[in-house]
């Protein structure tokens, strides 16, 4: 509950600050002076956050971890009980049962956790299988303002939207045929959030109810999904519980943010070790019930997914590479003129727009490995120095 209510904190320290902010996307170096400087309470979701959309996904669970860790570092254990619990359930593909399960479903809502580019992978890897089965609307509560046929996301389309992985996304969901659409509210009432989870649930109906034969995608944070009682109890009922409330309909409800890896490792979910698998999962028993662990029943999801710990490729997230649909790409020596290297990769024409950068690395120098993970296509290619001054400016073409 605390981490929630941070992250409200977060957006609006934000949006203050980003006003005076010259550079989006920034150097490890002064990620950890701007959080060394900062006193708020909310400086390490920040850092978290500049992190994960600099490209730096380990660091940006780490910090987002010692938030709260500072004292409850020791490794995690469950029961005797839990355990031969959790092994009477089998892993099932988590991304074959959801495109299975989403055959007969009109609404499914997915979360993620803010500073976690692994959910926005993961969900893209979704989008396909689900238009096939009949899906045709993407709503994401990151969007603040709707796209306007432009086809891709820019800077100004939202806070969390700026990070390389939901811009891709987005570009993914449009370029294959998904309406992308805002469902934040505007209301600005300070009850809790309760106005909020009616709003957003509102916007979403509403869409609903004026194309009824289409099937919907919610994209959204943490417990907006929950069907039964939120642990934020002002909120009353959260998005999805609302959405029950208004349509009589039961959303699909898909958790990706309680089993997934932490960056610090002892805080990682036991689970995560029984399962022992090498690709995210859903446990599912002989008589086809999901396990969602320790997420009570008074919450209400319909299930969890469980991810392994990642697997680095010349310090890139083996995931990134979208099941090898993406291409491995590496920079000339010759384009580096200096070192550290800030290297983001736009697709042509996005740039000048204020386009979100498709894949973003750093090079502290010539001895570190690490490779731009992008899909086939025209880029522009932009090398920074640590004065954030463009040193090297060219097209490349993946095939």
């Amino acid at each position: 509950m605390l981490k929630l209510k941070l992250i409200f904190l977060l957006i609006l320290s934000s949006k203050a600050c980003s006003q005076t902010e010259k550079e989006t996307y920034l150097f490890s170096k002064d990620i950890k002076t701007n959080f060394e400087n900062d006193k708020n309470l909310s400086r390490y979701q920040v850092a978290a956050i500049n992190f994960s959309r600099s490209g730096y996904y380990k660091q940006g669970l780490e910090t987002w971890d010692k938030q709260s860790a500072s004292d409850t570092l020791e490794k995690k254990t469950i029961s005797t009980e839990d355990s031969l619990y959790f092994k009477s359930f089998k892993p099932v593909n988590a991304k074959k049962y959801i495109i299975d399960r989403s055959k007969n479903e009109r609404i499914i809502l997915i979360n993620e956790a803010h500073n976690n580019s692994r959910h926005r992978v993961f969900a893209t890897s979704l989008l396909q299988d689900l238009y096939n089965n009949g899906y045709r609307f993407l709503g994401l509560e990151a969007l603040w303002k709707n796209l306007d046929n432009r086809g891709f996301a820019v800077l100004e389309s939202g806070f969390y939207t700026k990070e390389s992985q939901f811009g891709n996304l987005i570009q993914e969901a449009i370029k294959i045929g998904f309406t992308v659409f805002r469902y934040e509210g505007t209301s600005r009432v300070n009850d809790g959030g309760k106005t909020r989870e009616k709003e957003q649930a509102e916007n979403i109906v509403k869409l609903m109810k004026e194309n009824p034969n289409s099937k919907f995608l919610i994209h959204c944070g943490y417990e907006h999904i929950i069907e039964g009682v939120p642990s934020i109890t002002t909120w009353d009922k959260a998005m999805a519980g609302r959405i029950i409330e208004m349509t009589g309909i039961n959303p699909f409800t898909i958790d990706q943010t309680y089993y997934s890896e932490k960056g610090i490792p002892t805080l990682n979910s036991p689970y995560i070790q029984l399962v022992n698998q090498d690709y995210p999962v859903i446990m599912v028993n002989k008589d086809n019930k999901i396990f969602t662990g320790a997420i009570d029943d008074s919450k209400k999801i319909d299930c969890t997914i469980i991810y392994p710990v990642t697997k680095y490729i010349n310090n890139r997230p083996e995931w990134l590479s979208l099941s090898k649909e993406r291409k491995t790409v590496k920079i000339e020596k010759t384009k580096i003129k200096e070192y550290p290297a800030l290297i983001l990769a736009y697709r042509i024409n996005e740039y000048e727009k204020n386009g979100i950068p498709a894949d973003i690395i750093e090079l502290l120098d010539k001895s570190k490995k690490s490779n731009l993970i992008l899909e086939k296509g025209e880029y522009r290619i932009l090398i920074k120095n640590s004065d954030y001054k463009i040193v090297s400016d060219f097209t490349q073409t993946v095939k």
